[in-house]
């Protein structure tokens, strides 16, 4: 099956719109957690990733492939809070090949004070987005995306 070209055009117009949503939006989360918690955008996804799981753990390459990283950059990530304390990482007791990451109560702990900026800054930014006609219908699918259950890794 082919598209035709205002198909295609529209493709690429919603998926720019989408990139640009995404990078404005991953930049200033970036400043505002650097600033008041010393902690990136993916250090922060992986706390709080972690923190919603049943047993605040996953093994690594689901971790990796939940954060949409490469294995060693998940590493790399994971390395940085655990040296931080704000992880662990440990054999799993039925597999020795698998390694879980899980959040330590340091974890918890800023994970809990970096969640307020982080939601009213998410907030913030979806809430500009929805007044550019252009973005309107993708902040609504990301408001829409809140109400439905998030799959388990």
């Amino acid at each position: 099956m082919t598209l035709r070209d205002d198909e295609v055009e529209a493709q690429v117009h919603g998926w720019r719109l989408l990139a640009v949503l995404h990078a404005r939006i991953e930049a200033r989360l970036e400043r505002v957690l650097q600033a008041g918690h010393d902690l990136s955008v993916s250090e922060y996804g992986v706390l709080e990733l972690l923190s919603r799981q049943v047993a605040h753990h996953l093994r690594m390459n689901q971790l990796a492939t939940a954060m949409a990283l490469s294995q060693s950059a998940t590493t790399r990530l994971v390395t940085r809070l655990e040296d931080r304390g704000l992880l662990t990482r440990y054999l799993c007791p039925d597999d020795r090949r698998g390694i879980y990451s899980e959040v330590t109560p340091a974890g918890f702990e800023l994970l809990e004070r970096a969640r307020p900026a982080h939601n009213r800054t998410l907030g913030e930014e979806l809430a500009e987005a929805a007044q550019n006609p252009e973005m309107a219908h993708l902040v609504a699918a990301i408001s829409q995306s809140d109400r439905e259950p998030l799959p388990r890794p």
